[in-house]
């Protein structure tokens, strides 16, 4: 189809600097989990987003010192020219699709670990480190500035001998640059420290020793945090923000800016923002400035993209989790298939992959971080080479609905089969909670690409038992018949099932399926993720008294991985609900828990008028079982497997479900030695 004339104005070039980007379209920096321990799979995930139609491709962060060492994550380095010939390929990769490729330099200062390398830790003034570890950053002398300005100079040089066309100064989410500027940070007497003017100084002297360096050749790009979030103690996009952008308005070639007091406030998750949430921090940056302006904000509505361009926000569209959940995002534009574009959920699962150190992995997109590792592309698929097979799929939540879709792309014939009158599982309840509902793309994408696919049959209200599988006359039987919530409220941390007796004990199934619920709720939290949290603020908002139990020492604890952590436990607190740390559920009878502290056992009983067990979940596979049990009749039913994917075999994220499904759809039919995951090793001398 041809493009929409109304999205024309996303596919104009524009000038930075030396350089023309061939459209609006600008992936920026994000960091993958691969870093330079893989650079091939880092090479190809670039590439493809370049083939995808993005303007600019940008790198992870790029450290351009030993000083500057966040292992165990996944970052790249320029310290010497074993990285310059180890990042070439991810250049190559991004320029075989015409696109820019951008690199940005960083030096992590008091919020780099140094845990390989052992250097002493940098900052502007001596203070412990800014991430929880034993010792403290020492203050850097004028000599340790000077080395500073060198270290940054020779790796803009090594990047354009790389072939990077942008060279990013890194101003922002608390590393060194960002430090300098910051009040917060920064306590020196001397000619960096002080006045606003002062502290600004080392940022201008990069940008100036970088143009210098590179200049005539590579656009020089600041990534520039213009408001920490941390009110008047801070830097404010109505404050000094924006002082120091006008200070230093035309020294760069581009500004990419965004919001930062850590990488939490920038990447905030759907639950916690809006599509464009950025916008009221960094509106001010163009009137400022006649250089190119990007920012991001979770971008995937092209008329959102079109809007923020005719207003004059920015003249790129930033994106980086959009990019993650559809690297052909652009071209889908450009294509006018607009209804495919696979929409970032927000749910910040790629977050987690980075924070856990482990390459890249997204709810929507099930192939990002295997591009080379598997080889799988997010847009292509290998059709089936023996002919179509016949292929049941049982259920039709996500690890269902990815099945059912890779399935037909690849040329064989499906039904999927959903015993509730709604397509979507887990999806259709998860989505209903607070904040949560952008989740529902997840089915809503699948269900419009199925439609387009008439190989697909679809059959709700359409419960199975083995007897009815064995007369569909399938060749595979694929069961992601889902998983249901424990009520022994054995858990995470708890090992033990609780002591549970009479009284109203419920588990998230029954409140999706409309158990009334009286107050006071207690709400027991051994899962840590999403669904504790979720529904104590439902309850709360219910004007229930809500008091939420859990064994760690924090609420919502694994969500400090997707950066949400902190947001969930102040929206709790602000709403009411009473947090009990470091409890274990002991038992519970007639309306009241016994809680017994996870250090003493000591115990502790609250009264409740409904206890919610918030724990592990259980497969569903009572008809994998049957199957089993049946297992003699297949041959005659013409069935060939039976296999359980997605919660159905491990109760585990949706992102894991989808990836499940994505898996065995893709290689169900392939010898196993085509399947085995290649590894990166490195190469001798």
């Amino acid at each position: 189809m041809p493009r929409n004339p109304r999205y024309d104005i996303l596919f104009e070039p524009v000038r930075v600097g030396p350089v023309t980007a061939p459209n609006r379209f600008y992936q920026t920096p994000h960091a993958t989990g691969m870093g330079y321990l893989r650079p091939e799979s880092g090479a190809k995930l670039r590439g493809i987003k370049a083939e995808g139609g993005w303007g600019v491709v940008c790198t992870e962060y790029c450290s351009i010192h030993p000083s500057s060492d966040d292992s165990p994550f996944g970052f790249l380095t320029l310290w010497d020219e074993d990285d310059v010939r180890s990042l070439m390929p991810t250049v190559e990769a991004i320029h075989d699709h015409g696109s820019l490729a951008g690199v940005e330099l960083w030096h992590g200062g008091s919020h780099a670990n140094n845990r390989l390398t052992r250097e002493p830790v940098l900052a502007p003034s001596a203070r412990p480190a800014l991430i929880p570890q034993p010792g403290s950053a020492r203050a850097m002398d004028k000599a340790d500035i000077k080395a500073f300005r060198a270290w940054h100079r020779d790796a803009a040089l090594r990047a354009r001998r790389a072939g990077f066309d942008i060279v990013y100064c890194y101003a922002g989410h608390d590393y060194l640059p960002f430090q300098f500027l910051s009040p917060r940070l920064n306590l020196r007497g001397d000619e960096y420290g002080g006045s606003l003017a002062n502290r600004v100084r080392l940022l201008r002297e990069l940008i100036e020793d970088t143009h210098e360096a590179v200049g005539d050749r590579c656009a020089v790009a600041v990534r520039l945090s213009v408001d920490e979030l941390h009110g008047p103690r801070g830097i404010t996009s109505q404050g000094e923000g924006r002082e120091i952008l006008a200070m230093l308005a035309e020294l760069p070639d581009l500004w990419d800016v965004n919001v930062s007091g850590s990488l939490g406030n920038d990447s905030r998750s759907a639950r916690f923002s809006d599509e464009g949430f950025q916008e009221e921090h960094v509106a001010f940056v163009k009137a400022l400035t006649s250089k190119p302006v990007v920012s991001v904000g979770r971008f995937t509505s092209p008329d959102s993209m079109v809007s923020q361009v005719r207003r004059g926000i920015q003249d790129f569209i930033g994106a980086a989790r959009p990019s993650i959940a559809d690297p052909f995002l652009p071209r889908k534009i450009d294509e006018g298939r607009e209804d495919e574009i696979r929409e970032c959920i927000g749910c910040n699962i790629c977050r987690s992959a980075n924070n856990e150190a482990v390459p890249l992995r997204c709810t929507q997109n099930p192939t990002i971080g295997e591009e080379w590792r598997r080889g799988w592309h997010p847009e292509r698929i290998e059709t089936t080479a023996g002919g179509p097979s016949r292929v049941l799929v049982v259920g039709s939540g996500p690890a269902g609905l990815e099945c059912a879709l890779t399935l037909g792309r690849r040329g064989h014939r499906v039904m999927l089969a959903e015993a509730e009158r709604r397509l979507g599982g887990r999806i259709n309840r998860e989505s209903t909670l607070p904040g949560l509902a952008s989740w529902a793309r997840v089915r809503d994408y699948r269900l419009t690409m199925i439609g387009k696919l008439p190989a697909i049959e679809l059959f709700p209200e359409s419960p199975l038992a083995a007897e009815d599988v064995l007369g569909l006359e399938a060749e595979h039987v694929v069961l992601a018949t889902g998983s249901r919530w424990r009520r022994d409220g054995i858990g995470s941390l708890g090992e033990e099932a609780a002591d549970l007796g009479t009284g109203q004990i419920l588990t998230p199934d029954d409140i999706f399926a409309g158990a009334e619920v009286g107050g006071p709720v207690l709400i027991y939290d051994d899962e840590h993720y999403a669904m504790g949290g979720a529904l104590a603020e439902t309850f709360r908002r219910q004007g229930h008294e809500v008091r939420l139990a859990t064994p760690a020492a924090m609420l919502s604890s694994w969500t400090v991985m997707t950066d949400e952590q902190f947001f969930i436990h102040r929206r709790l607190l602000e709403l009411g609900v009473e947090p009990l740390l470091g409890q274990r559920l002991a038992g519970a009878a007639e309306g009241v828990a016994e809680l017994a502290c996870t250090y003493t056992g000591r115990i502790r009983r609250h009264d409740f008028g409904t206890l919610v067990l918030v724990t592990g979940r259980m497969a569903e596979d009572g008809l994998y079982r049957e199957l089993a049990d049946r297992a003699g009749q297949w041959a005659a039913a013409g069935l060939r497997s039976v296999t359980r994917i997605g919660d159905c075999l491990a109760p585990s994220s949706i992102a894991d479900a989808v990836y499940a499904g994505h898996r065995w759809a893709r290689e169900f039919d392939r010898p196993p030695a085509e399947i085995v995951p290649r590894r990166e090793r490195p190469l001798p001398a």
